[in-house]
């Protein structure tokens, strides 16, 4: 095993040595090609990882189980790939190689996850896994040592198994557990992390996870156990903000959000206002559900949200709205609650209305919104199906937030990034990232958009759900098939590297 100060030596070798034949452009010196428009000096620039997806360790240390432990274990099949998160990256133990790339890529900020579970073993926190503490007190320290802000994310999807046990985010209880846990968090490492996030995207959570059967509860509960999930978790993410607000942040002086996510949605045609309206409900359905009740000036949800559930809830024979009602008090007690937009962003749909199409169910948030998304076939796909690359759709969508939420409470993009198969010169990775970015700065420079932050998904190759290894988004490759989990830059690590020291895109890096 080579030590940390030899991997990072190599790592920073071969950034150099690629820098300089990357298609026969000297990016260091070279002037011709620079984005006109700069990010500012004081612009979060950061990567980001979740806990499930590259710790390992899965049962070491006193950690409880996780739901995508038990599940994965009891339904091997459930990944493409037949794979679990056992060992994953074994971050657990080879955090402090993971440090060392991040400081290589000479960003300042590291969005990281905690797992409930390695804390909180049975989900509630009459016992505190001691180990657990040890290991995220070491991580944190060290980051703060390599001056790296972390960026915590409380939950990042790894429910302990005895809570989804419960019912998970369909049950009221997990308003209050979640509150408990986010208090043993804040209690034990809120004199290190300066900036939380409450909960990781929301409705892929609940989308995936409870309406659909592609993410681990894999509950199927269409139409139904969505919006109780959505609706639950607001109320979770208000408390915990509450509770830090009044309790810890007088004396720990942090900040703490929330992070969204969002595939901006493009009409179809946008000369026919059917597609026009179905995008825009595209947008509402799906992203302002969770916005629209906490950045809002009236809060609670959308109203086209509330009538067109309610509708057609009552169509179909229900005796109530599938989509809880929130009291006065907890619309008050949600609005207002995050110190950040946190935004997570992949790629664009094109809308078009439509009543039922193959594969929907009834009910379902797919029927409720009523909107067919097709892909431009112009749009490469590099890796994933599901993410075409359109780089003006992180424009539009920064756009819309602010047109709805104004500029009050700074976005932060919280993920961006693209899948492909692997390969260390990954050159659409590096003209994604030139182009999103370049999209970012069109938005902040010419639009007036108020945007402090950029974390690129992923630092490294992970465990993608229940794509499992088979789609990689990293910066760096992970040998998955290596004993040592060998980490190395790929041609993404060495240009994002270069963003940073310019605080610009060079565009002769990759066409």
């Amino acid at each position: 095993m080579q030590s940390p100060s030899r991997v990072a030596h190599i790592a920073i070798i071969a950034c150099f040595s690629l820098l300089f034949i990357t298609k026969g452009v000297n990016t260091i010196v070279s002037k011709n090609g620079l984005s006109n428009y700069s990010f500012p000096d004081k612009f979060m620039f950061g990567v980001a990882t979740a806990a499930f997806q590259i710790e390992g360790a899965w049962n070491e240390d006193g950690k409880g189980e996780s739901m995508w432990d038990t599940y994965l274990h009891k339904h091997p099949n459930f990944t493409v790939d037949h794979t679990n998160g056992d060992l994953a990256a074994d971050s657990y133990h080879k955090y402090k190689q993971d440090i060392i790339m991040i400081k290589s890529l000479g960003v300042k900020y590291y969005r990281m996850s905690m797992s409930w579970p390695r804390i909180l073993p049975n989900g509630t926190d009459h016992y505190i896994n001691k180990a657990g503490v040890r290991h995220y007190r070491k991580v944190l320290l060290e980051l703060i040592e390599a001056k790296i802000t972390p960026v915590v994310t409380l939950y990042h999807w790894d429910l302990p198994t005895a809570l989804m046990d419960l019912g998970g985010w369909t049950n009221p209880k997990m308003v209050d557990y979640f509150e408990d846990y986010a208090r043993v968090v804040f209690s034990l490492f809120g004199d290190i992390v300066k900036i939380w996030t409450s909960i990781n995207e929301l409705h892929v959570h609940c989308y995936n996870g409870y309406d659909l059967n592609n993410f681990v509860p894999a509950m199927k509960s269409h139409g139904v156990g969505f919006y109780l999930c959505s609706h639950y978790m607001l109320l979770g993410h208000a408390r915990v903000y509450h509770l830090y607000d009044k309790e810890f942040r007088p004396k720990q002086k942090g900040k703490i959000g929330v992070t969204l996510d969002a595939f901006y949605a493009e009409p179809k045609d946008s000369n026919n206002k059917e597609d026009v309206d179905a995008a825009e409900r595209y947008l509402q359905m799906h992203l302002g559900l969770y916005a629209h009740p906490i950045y809002s000036k009236e809060g609670d949800y959308p109203a086209l949200v509330r009538e067109r559930i309610d509708t057609m809830s009552k169509i179909q024979g229900y005796p109530r709205s599938r989509l809880p009602v929130f009291t006065p008090e907890e619309v008050d007690l949600i609005r207002g609650t995050s110190d950040f937009f946190g935004l997570n962003h992949y790629t664009t749909i094109l809308a078009s209305p439509s009543s039922m199409e193959p594969g929907w169910s009834v009910p379902s948030l797919d029927h409720d919104t009523g909107v067919k998304s097709d892909q431009d076939p112009k749009w490469p796909i590099p890796g994933a199906d599901w993410l075409a690359v359109y780089p003006p759709g992180l424009r539009k969508l920064v756009n819309w937030i602010t047109r709805n939420y104004g500029t009050r409470v700074p976005i932060i993009v919280t993920e961006n990034g693209v899948s492909d198969f692997g390969g260390l010169n990954d050159y659409v990775r590096v003209s994604y990232y030139n182009k999103y970015l370049y999209q970012l700065l069109l938005a902040m420079h010419e639009d007036g958009c108020r945007v402090d932050g950029y974390f690129a998904w992923t630092l490294m190759d992970d465990f993608e759900w229940s794509d499992g290894y088979s789609i990689k988004f990293g910066l760096f490759h992970v040998d998955f098939n290596s004993t040592e989990k060998k980490r190395t830059p790929k041609l993404s690590a060495l240009n994002y590297r270069e963003i940073m020291r310019t605080r610009r895109i060079n565009f002769n890096y990759i066409k």
